[in-house]
C-alpha cells in the first residue's frame, strides 16, 4: 500500500448542498486522498516513458440540492485549465482522463469537453451507474478516438477496475469485488476497445508471447489459452501476476478471433474471460448502439430542444385558434373535428385562454420558486437557470422539470379544460355528464386528471421537504398552481350557458346535420 498512489475525484454528491468550497461540510477537502478543488495533472513515470492522468472537476458550485445538481458545469476558465493540463500531457506515453460525469452529462461550451480530451486514450467516469442495472456495460469511442467507459458503482454494487498498457497497448476489465480469480488479457488486446489513433496497434504483428495479468487469494495453479476453441497451450508464471505463451501471430493475420483464457487456482476457483482480436489494422468493432447514445448524446440539450418545441407548439396553437375567425364544422363528429372545436372554445373564452396561456408562458419565463437553495443561501429558480448567492447556475435539470411540468400537467390540463367545455357545449353540467352513461369514457378522463393533479401535490410536498417552508409559500408554479387549478376545472363547470350560446347552437346545428 505504501506504493499506491490514490487519485480520487469528487462527483455530484459530493456537492450537494454545498454552499461554498470553504464551507465546513466540504468532506473532499477533509477526507480525500487529493484534498484540492479543481482539475489535476498526475504523471506516473517508469523507465520506458510517462502516462498522464487528469481529472475533470465539472462539479457545481455553490451545490443546489437535489434534484438539481445532476448534470456538470464546465465554464470557460476550467476549459481553458483542461486545455493547458491536456498540452502538458502531450509528451506522455498515453493519458487517461478520468472524471466523474459521463460527457454526456456535462455542460461545455465550445468546442466542448470530448473535443479538449480528444488525446486522451480512455476517459474513466462513472455517475451514471450502469442506469440502475438496465445496462451494466456502458462504453463507447468518441468521433474524435477517445474511449469512453463508465463504471459501476463502488457503494451498492462493489465495481471496480483494473487496467494496464502492454507495450503501450491499452487493456481494462471491469470486476465485482469478491470475484476470484481476476484475469485481464493484454496481448493480444480486444478488438473492440483497439484506439489506431492512441495506440501502436502493429506491435500486435511483432509480438512473441501471449500475456496474461492474473490475480487471486490464492495461488494460481493453471492458466489455459484457447483461439477459436482450439487448445493452444498452458501459460507459465513469468513475474508477479504476469503469465506468458508463446505464439506466431502471423497464424491470425486474417479476420477476426476468439481468445479464450481459463484459470484456477488452489482454492478450486475458476474464472473464464474471452474476447475477439484482430491483427488487421482496418479491422474495428462497433460498440452497442443504446450505451453509444447514452453516451454521445448531450442530453442537456435534448431536452432543452424539447422543452422549447413543445412550448412553441403550443403557444402556437392557442394564438392560431385565438385569432382564428368563424370555425366552421365539417364532416362526421370525429376526434379532430371535436377537438379543433373545443381548442377554439377555450381560446375564444378570455378566463381559460389567457389562464392557459400566462401558465405557459410563466414555466418558460417566471420564478418557479424562492427559497433556499442551498444550505443558508437563498436564491431562485427558473427554466434557464438558478440564481444563488450572486451565482448563476445554467439550466440543465432545470428543462428536464420544465419539460415534466408541461407533459404531466400544463398539456393534460388544457386538455382535460377543452374536453370539460366540450361537455358543456353538448349541453351538460357537471351532474347530467355523469349521467350520460357513457362510465367508460368519463370517468377515466377524471381518474387521469386527478392522478395528475396528485402528482402536482407531491411536487408541492417534494419543494417543501427539500427547500423549506419559504420555497413552498413562495412557489407560482407548483404551490399557487395548485390551489388556482381546482377554482380553474370549478370554473368551466359552472359557467353560464349564455356565454357559451353561439358554441352550443353551433355544435348542436352540427350535429343535427
Amino acid at each position: 500500500m505504501e506504493k499506491t498512489k490514490w487519485l480520487d475525484i469528487k462527483g455530484n454528491h459530493d456537492t450537494f448542498n454545498l454552499p461554498s468550497l470553504e464551507s465546513v461540510e466540504n468532506y473532499y477537502r477533509k477526507y480525500s486522498a487529493i484534498r484540492r478543488d479543481g482539475s489535476f495533472h498526475h504523471v506516473h513515470s517508469t523507465p520506458f516513458g510517462n502516462y498522464s492522468f487528469i481529472s475533470v472537476d465539472a462539479t457545481v458550485y455553490p451545490g443546489p440540492k437535489r434534484p438539481y445538481n445532476f448534470f456538470g458545469i464546465l465554464d470557460e476558465k476550467r476549459m481553458e485549465e483542461l486545455l493547458l493540463l491536456a498540452k502538458e500531457s502531450s509528451q506522455s506515453n498515453h493519458s487517461i482522463w478520468f472524471g466523474h460525469y459521463t460527457t454526456s452529462t456535462i455542460l461545455s461550451p465550445s468546442p466542448g469537453i470530448r473535443s479538449i480530451m480528444s488525446s486522451a486514450t480512455a476517459y474513466f467516469c462513472g455517475h451514471l451507474h450502469t442506469l440502475g442495472g438496465l445496462m451494466p456495460v456502458l462504453h463507447t469511442r468518441h468521433f474524435q478516438g477517445t474511449l469512453e467507459l463508465e463504471v459501476g458503482d463502488w457503494k451498492n454494487n462493489r465495481r471496480y477496475r483494473i487496467f494496464a498498457f502492454d507495450h503501450d497497448l491499452f487493456s481494462f476489465a471491469d470486476l465485482i469485488f469478491g470475484e476470484w480469480p481476476v484475469v485481464l488479457i493484454t496481448n493480444p488486446k480486444s478488438l473492440l476497445y483497439s484506439c489506431p489513433k492512441h495506440e501502436p496497434l502493429e506491435k500486435l504483428l511483432q509480438s512473441t508471447h501471449i500475456r496474461i495479468l492474473a490475480f487471486s487469494l490464492s495461488s494460481i495453479t493453471s492458466v489455459t489459452v484457447n483461439i477459436d476453441g482450439v487448445h493452444l497451450g498452458q501459460a507459465v508464471h513469468s513475474s508477479g501476476p504476469i503469465f506468458t505463451l508463446k505464439w506466431n501471430p502471423r497464424n491470425y493475420s486474417d479476420s477476426t478471433h476468439n481468445i479464450e483464457v481459463i484459470v484456477q487456482d488452489s482454492a478450486g476457483r475458476s474464472k473464464s474471460v474471452h474476447h475477439i482480436f484482430s491483427l488487421q489494422e482496418d479491422s474495428q468493432l462497433r460498440f452497442d448502439l443504446l450505451a453509444s447514445f447514452v453516451l454521445l448524446t448531450d442530453h442537456c440539450t435534448v431536452v432543452r430542444v424539447l422543452f422549447v418545441m413543445i412550448v412553441l407548439i403550443q403557444l402556437s396553437i392557442l394564438i392560431i385558434f385565438r385569432h382564428r375567425g368563424y370555425l366552421e364544422l365539417k364532416g362526421p363528429p370525429g376526434f379532430l373535428n371535436l377537438t379543433s372545436f373545443s381548442l377554439h372554445v377555450l381560446s375564444k373564452i378570455n378566463i381559460f385562454y389567457y389562464s392557459v396561456l400566462l401558465l405557459t408562458l410563466y414555466t418558460v419565463l417566471g420564478p418557479w420558486f424562492f427559497g433556499e437553495i442551498t444550505e443558508g443561501k437563498m436564491g431562485c429558480c427558473f427554466s434557464f437557470g438558478i440564481f444563488v448567492d450572486g451565482h448563476f447556475l445554467q439550466g440543465s435539470v432545470t428543462f428536464m422539470v420544465g419539460l415534466l411540468q408541461l407533459v404531466f400537467f400544463n398539456i393534460p390540463m388544457m386538455a382535460y379544460l377543452c374536453w370539460s367545455l366540450l361537455q358543456r357545449c353538448f349541453g351538460h353540467n357537471f351532474k347530467s355528464h355523469l349521467h350520460q352513461g357513457k362510465y367508460l369514457k368519463i370517468i377515466p378522463v377524471h381518474l387521469l386528471m386527478l392522478l395528475l393533479y396528485i402528482w402536482q401535490i407531491y411536487s408541492c410536498y417534494f419543494l417543501h421537504m427539500t427547500y423549506g417552508t419559504l420555497a413552498f409559500f413562495f412557489s407560482p408554479l407548483r404551490t399557487w398552481l395548485t390551489l388556482l387549478t381546482p377554482l380553474l376545472i370549478y370554473r368551466v363547470w359552472t359557467l353560464n350557458s349564455k356565454e357559451l350560446g353561439t358554441f352550443t347552437t353551433q355544435l348542436k346545428s352540427h350535429l343535427s346535420s
